[in-house]
């Protein structure tokens, strides 16, 4: 599924396999991750959050009227950032995702998901659509190198000594 220029979980990893397992591996490192969302007065608002990659999709589930559900209602933008554990220096390095997250209200839709997490209800149930991956790691104790991927473009790899 689409909407403009973003894709979900599974248009990206089949753009960029590789680096699609990769951010994918760093997220299933840890439980918990950050969020950002925007409040009303558009100033950002970090909170943590569990994320899980079912089914072609990167989804987000919330308790009820969270303030990063209501957020996310307003204004759909984000920015996920997964834990870094002991820093960029771990397997995997630095990644941060970016997108729209879309409401889920489907039943069928929510009953696999019930099915698959077991989350505590009731719950908001977002999907979401990606407008760009980063990656940042340490190359041979020398380089920081950041992959930068973002939908209908090629993946960009900057290193910096």
């Amino acid at each position: 599924m689409t909407s403009g220029t973003a894709v979900n979980w599974a248009g990206f990893a089949t753009a960029e396999p590789v680096l699609a397992d990769t951010v994918e591996a760093r997220f299933g490192a840890y439980t918990h991750h950050v969020l950002a969302t925007l409040r009303k007065d558009g100033s950002p608002r970090t909170t943590g959050l569990e994320v899980r990659f079912l089914s072609g999709e990167l989804w987000f589930g919330m308790m009820p009227d969270s303030l990063k559900a209501l957020d996310l209602r307003r204004d759909p933008r984000f920015a996920l950032q997964a834990n870094p554990g002991d820093g960029t220096g771990m397997g995997g390095g630095d990644v941060r995702i970016a997108g729209r997250a879309v409401e889920v209200d489907d039943p069928e839709t929510r009953a696999g998901y019930v099915k698959e997490v077991e989350p505590p209800e009731p719950f908001h149930l977002f999907r979401t659509e990606l407008t760009e991956v980063v990656r940042t790691s340490v190359e041979d104790d020398a380089y920081l190198v950041v992959e930068i991927w973002q939908p209908g473009k090629p993946l960009r790899t900057v290193r910096r000594a």
